[in-house]
């Protein structure tokens, strides 16, 4: 089958590979008809996520028919069509249990790598590295999802790729890093990052009653489709964005802020920004926090701070005393995907959200390479690549 395959810092290419097999009795193969560039694939692109191997099948975000069923598989047949949630799940562990299916105890095989990192693991991920269980991602013509039972939820008939594919990733995160500000009907929430993952959070944020959104980015074509949303857009490169907030809030602050950007803010132009830079290029550091202290001294005293954007490893210069001495509850995570399913395709469904709106670029998997490019660069208007093998 043909899939796109990591081959070092800035090269995607668009291969032949072997076709996923049924390993296990709770496995089902998918025919892909629809996947997506995620924000965070970008980070395996620039090279900042350890333990991808050349040749490593990428792609979390994935859709499409089952082909093939293990013999335990009890709740999907061939021909059902189905979305895959990019954290993968046992649903009997501790947390799973506790429907925290990321934390999941049992789905990643390599454990030990991410401990070294962590000093605990998460549950494994399609497509995102040998530290998270070295699974083949969804960018490809066929995908083997494990757990099988657990993961996929059905489409109903009449639903699109279109509507039904964020489902796997972008749309519940955008949804819990809104739902993580706890909003009241009135709140003020400010959103760092108009990327796919912003915009869900943007609209997510209103449809959970925030009665104003400030939208933080550089792209023009970002924050139009915030403003068009409703949101309040802020260029950071022409202001002090905190400074902009607290004025905008009578000097109180948001009532909750979503750092939906992580470790590679684009551009940023402060002093503290360019010193995480050269941190990370001297590997002195790991991250570069400027978005998440920005959020901290913008949200107001006993707010919250949402943190959905990725992060690897260590952070220099936290104001751990702003959050301590103001209150600040800090709440973060890879999204359980699982869930949010049910309650999300039922907005979809009702037409209470339409999250087509965010697409941009379409293609077949062969313009991978060239769309990692223009989706990274920022090229054409590009905010949110879908390809159909």
């Amino acid at each position: 089958m043909q899939a796109l395959t990591f081959q070092g810092k800035g090269k995607v290419t668009c291969e032949e590979v072997p076709d996923p097999k049924i390993e296990n009795a709770g496995d089902v193969v998918i025919k892909v008809t629809s996947c997506a560039i995620c924000g965070s694939d970008l980070h395996i692109y620039d090279g900042v996520m350890p333990h991808m191997h050349h040749g490593d099948v990428l792609g979390h975000e994935t859709m499409g028919e089952v082909v093939e069923v293990g013999a335990d598989v009890t709740k999907l047949r061939v021909g059902d069509r189905v979305v895959v949630p990019f954290t993968i799940a046992c649903g009997e562990c501790f947390f799973c249990k506790r429907g925290l299916f990321s934390g999941c105890e049992r789905s990643n095989p390599d454990r030990e790598v991410a401990k070294k990192y962590w000093k605990n693991s998460p549950a494994g991920l399609f497509g995102y590295s040998h530290m998270l269980g070295g699974y083949a991602g969804g960018q490809a013509e066929y995908l083997r999802v494990p757990y099988a039972d657990v993961g996929p939820i059905k489409v109903p008939g009449g639903m699109t790729d279109d509507q039904a594919l964020f489902l796997s990733d972008i749309f519940p995160t955008g949804y819990m890093a809104a739902e993580h500000c706890d909003i009241r009907q009135g709140d003020t929430i400010a959103v760092w990052g108009c990327g796919p993952v912003g915009q869900m959070a943007i609209r997510s944020a209103f449809l959970l009653g925030a009665e104003r959104v400030f939208a933080i980015d550089c792209v023009p074509e970002r924050l139009t489709m915030a403003a068009e949303a409703g949101a309040e857009c802020i260029n950071f490169r022409d202001c002090d964005v905190v400074d902009v907030i607290l004025q905008r809030t009578g000097g109180r602050g948001a009532d909750g802020c979503i750092d939906a950007v992580g470790t590679e803010p684009s551009a940023m132009t402060s002093v503290d920004a360019m010193i995480d830079q050269v941190k990370v290029l001297t590997y002195i550091g790991t991250d570069r926090p400027v978005v998440l202290r920005q959020a901290i001294h913008a949200c107001r005293n006993w707010g919250v701070v949402s943190v959905v954007g990725v992060y690897g490893g260590y952070i220099d210069k936290f104001p751990f005393g702003s959050a301590m001495n103001r209150g600040i509850t800090i709440k973060t995570g890879q999204t359980p995907v699982q869930r949010y399913l049910p309650l999300l395709l039922d907005h979809i469904v009702e037409g209470r959200f339409d999250p087509t709106f965010v697409i941009t670029h379409k293609g077949k998997l062969e313009d991978g390479p060239d769309l990692y490019r223009a989706f990274r660069d920022k090229l054409g208007g590009c905010v949110k690549v879908v390809l159909q093998p």
